[in-house]
C-alpha cells in the first residue's frame, strides 16, 4: 500500500474573471479523498493553450492521477480536446458509438436536426479511452503517460459528475492500492481558531503521524476535522474515536454538532426529532436565514415561513411593531426585535421563532449605532431571549455571522428545552 496522488484542472477563462465559481474540483476532491486519493493540486487555467499545455506537464509530473473539466464543448474557445490529442501524440477519429448517441439525442430527444458542430462531439483522439457521457454530448477521455492516468471530462457539473461515478471512482480500487482515508469532524461556536487551538493543542501535539487535525474557520463558527490514513479501517477508526472524543471533551462547551453537518442542519434535526418548527422575521439579512433553512431537502417539514420585514412599514404592518417603538428607539434595538420574534412566531403558529435587526453597513451607521450593530431575538411561548452583538465586517460577512448566531442562539434554546 503507498499513498497516491491526484492533481485537478479547470480550464475555462469564466473562472478566471469570477465570472463563473469552480464547484467542480472541491466536489471531485472530495469523492478521491473518500476513495483514498490524496489530492495534491488543484489549479484553474484559461482557455489558452500554452497554459494548459504547461498545467498538464506539471500535474502528470507531480501525481498519479489527473482529472481535467472544461473545454470539451462544440464552439471554437473549446480547445481541450484537439490539444489533448497533439499532446498525446494522436490523430482525431469518428467514435462511431458516440456519434449514435448524440445522434439519438437531437434527432430523438430534442427533436433537433444534426449540424456539422455536433457531430463534431463525436470526433476523439485516436489514443484514448472513451467514457461515454449519458447525460450530455462530449464524452470523456481516458489517457495514459508516465504511469499517470490522465482524465477529461466535460465541466458540465452533472455530466462530469456522471462519469465520475460511473467510469473513476468504480475503477479506482483497480487502478490503486490506496487504503483508506478517514474522517471525523465536529462543529464549534462561540470561540476563535486561535483560542480553540489553545485549548486542544496538547491532543494535538500528541497525534501520531498518520492522524493530520484541520481547523476550518467560517462565519463565526471552526470546524474540527480530524483524518487518518492506513491500511486497516476498523484499527483506524478506532483510533480516530479516541482522539475524537478527546477533542470533544475539551470543546464541549462550545460544541454545535459531532457530525459533519451546517449550523442549519443541526436545527433542522433538532426540530424534525422534537416535531417542533420555526419562523423567522428578517431585517437586515433580507431572507438569508430562511435562505439557509429552506436549501436543505426536507425543510418543509419544520420551517414554516419567513416575514422579510426590511423597511420600517412593513415591521409596523405586518409585525406590528409600534410606530412610537420605530420613533424613539429605533428598527436597531431590542424592543422592536422583541416584538418582530413574538409576533412572527404567533402569525406563523410555529413553536419558535427567529428576528433579527441591525446595520450592516457600509452605510446607514450613526454614532450610537455602528456597522455591524445587530440585536437578535430568540423565542418559544415560554421564553424569548434577545442579544445584543457587533460585528466588524463588510456588508456580506456580516450578514453571513448575524445569520449563524442567530441560528446558534436557537439551537442553545431548543437544546435547553426553554
Amino acid at each position: 500500500m503507498e499513498k497516491k496522488f491526484a492533481g485537478i484542472i479547470t480550464i475555462g477563462d469564466e473562472l478566471l474573471i469570477g465570472q463563473v465559481i469552480d464547484t467542480n474540483s472541491s466536489w471531485m476532491a472530495q469523492q478521491l479523498n473518500q476513495a483514498g486519493i490524496l489530492v495534491n493540486s488543484r489549479m484553474a487555467v484559461g482557455d489558452n493553450r500554452e497554459a494548459i499545455w504547461k498545467a498538464l506537464d506539471s500535474m502528470i509530473e507531480e501525481n498519479d492521477l489527473v482529472l481535467i473539466t472544461g473545454g470539451l464543448g462544440p464552439t471554437a474557445d473549446d480547445i481541450t480536446k484537439p490539444l489533448l490529442c497533439d499532446y498525446f501524440g494522436g490523430k482525431m477519429t469518428m467514435h462511431q458509438e458516440t456519434l449514435d448517441h448524440v445522434t439519438n439525442i437531437f434527432e430523438h430527444i430534442l427533436k433537433r436536426p444534426m449540424i456539422e458542430r455536433n457531430t463534431l462531439q463525436a470526433m476523439v483522439p485516436d489514443v484514448c479511452t472513451v467514457l461515454k457521457n449519458e447525460k450530455g454530448t462530449a464524452p470523456g477521455m481516458l489517457f495514459e503517460k508516465n504511469n499517470t492516468r490522465i482524465i477529461a471530462m466535460p465541466g458540465v457539473p452533472h455530466e462530469m459528475k456522471w462519469i465520475m461515478l460511473n467510469h473513476v471512482l468504480p475503477n479506482i480500487p483497480e487502478w490503486y492500492n490506496t487504503g483508506y482515508i478517514v474522517h471525523k469532524t465536529l462543529l464549534t461556536a462561540g470561540i476563535g481558531e486561535s483560542f480553540l487551538a489553545e485549548k486542544i493543542k496538547d491532543i494535538e501535539e500528541s497525534l501520531p503521524e498518520y492522524i493530520k487535525l484541520a481547523y476550518l474557520p467560517n462565519y463565526g463558527m471552526v470546524r474540527l476535522r480530524l483524518s487518518a490514513w492506513g491500511s486497516d479501517k476498523i484499527a483506524l477508526e478506532k483510533d480516530l474515536d479516541n482522539y475524537f472524543n478527546q477533542l470533544k471533551t475539551k470543546a464541549s462547551l462550545y460544541l454545535v454538532t459531532d457530525q459533519d453537518e451546517t449550523m442549519e442542519q443541526v436545527i433542522g434535526r433538532l426540530l424534525t426529532s422534537r416535531n417542533q418548527t420555526l419562523a423567522t422575521a428578517e431585517s437586515c439579512t433580507g431572507g438569508y436565514i430562511a435562505h439557509l433553512l429552506s436549501k436543505h431537502a426536507g425543510s418543509s417539514v419544520f420551517f414554516k415561513g419567513s416575514i422579510v420585514a426590511y423597511a420600517n412599514i412593513i415591521k409596523e404592518e405586518l409585525l406590528d411593531v409600534p410606530h412610537e417603538t420605530l420613533i424613539t428607539v429605533g428598527a436597531v434595538s431590542k424592543e422592536t426585535v422583541t416584538q418582530m420574534v413574538q409576533e412572527v412566531r404567533v402569525k406563523m403558529n410555529s413553536d419558535y421563532a427567529i428576528a433579527v435587526s441591525g446595520i450592516m453597513g457600509p452605510g446607514g451607521a450613526t454614532a450610537e449605532k455602528p456597522v455591524g450593530m445587530v440585536w437578535i431575538a430568540v423565542a418559544s411561548k415560554a421564553s424569548t431571549v434577545v442579544k445584543e452583538f457587533h460585528f466588524r465586517f463588510d456588508r456580506e460577512r456580516n450578514i453571513g455571522l448575524t445569520a449563524i448566531n442567530a441560528l446558534n442562539l436557537l439551537r442553545q434554546m431548543i437544546v435547553d428545552n426553554r
